[in-house]
C-alpha cells in the first residue's frame, strides 16, 4: 500500500482500519481466535490455533510499522533509481526496501515481543497450566509462561508457597521480552551502520 496504492478514500479507510486493529485489546483477539480457529475451522484448542491468533494480533502492528518505515525512506532514493532507468519494481526491490529493512525488522521484533507476553489470546485457544511433555504436534495443547504466571499468581491453591515460582516465572518472561527489545535495537543499529545512515 505504501508504494503502489494511490491516496484514495479506500486506502485511507484501510490504513485507519489497520491502525484501529493495532489498538484492539488482546482479549478480543482471543475471543476471535475461539470463534474462527477453534470452533469455525475445527482446530480445537491447539498450538496452531494459538499461533494463528497471536499472528493476527501482531499483524496490524507490523503492517503499520512497515508502512511507516517505507514512508521514511527519502523520495530522492526512488527518484535516483528511476532516473538511472530502473523500473518501479526494481527501485522498490533494490533501493527502497533495503533502506527500510531496519524499521521493518524492528517492528517485527517488537510485535513478537508483544506477543510473547500476551495471555488472553492463548488462554482460550490452546494453553494448558501443566503438561508433562512438550507438544507432539501443532494440534496439541501447550504450556506458556504468561498463563503459567497468571495461574501461579491468582488461581493456585497455595499462593504463598508458590510465590517464589511466580517471581521466577515473571523474571524469565521479563528477561525474554527485554532480550527481544535489545535484539530489535541491535538489529536496527547494525543496519544503520552498514548502510551509513
Amino acid at each position: 500500500m505504501g508504494e503502489y496504492a494511490r491516496d484514495t478514500p479506500r486506502t485511507r479507510l484501510i490504513r485507519a482500519a489497520i491502525r484501529n486493529l493495532a489498538g484492539v485489546p488482546s482479549i478480543i483477539y482471543g475471543l476471535f481466535g475461539v470463534a474462527v480457529f477453534v470452533d469455525g475451522f475445527g482446530m480445537g484448542t491447539s498450538l496452531l490455533a494459538s499461533g494463528l491468533t497471536l499472528g493476527l494480533l501482531t499483524l496490524p502492528y507490523i503492517v503499520a510499522t512497515s508502512e511507516e518505515a517505507l514512508r521514511n525512506v527519502p523520495g530522492s532514493y526512488r527518484e535516483g533509481a528511476l532516473a538511472l532507468g530502473a523500473t518501479h519494481w526494481q527501485s522498490v526491490h533494490t533501493v527502497v526496501l533495503p533502506a527500510a529493512i531496519p524499521g521493518i525488522v524492528t517492528g517485527a521484533l517488537l510485535g513478537l515481543s508483544r506477543a510473547a507476553g500476551e495471555t488472553a489470546p492463548i488462554l482460550f485457544t490452546g494453553v494448558a497450566f501443566y503438561l508433562r511433555y512438550l507438544p507432539g504436534s501443532v494440534w496439541d495443547e501447550f504450556m506458556a509462561l504468561p498463563y503459567h504466571l497468571f495461574i501461579l499468581s491468582t488461581q493456585h491453591h497455595a499462593i504463598r508457597e508458590v510465590r517464589p515460582l511466580a517471581y521466577g516465572t515473571a523474571l524469565v518472561l521479563l528477561g525474554l521480552v527485554f532480550l527481544l527489545n535489545i535484539l530489535a535495537f541491535f538489529v536496527r543499529s547494525k543496519y544503520k551502520v552498514r548502510r551509513g545512515i
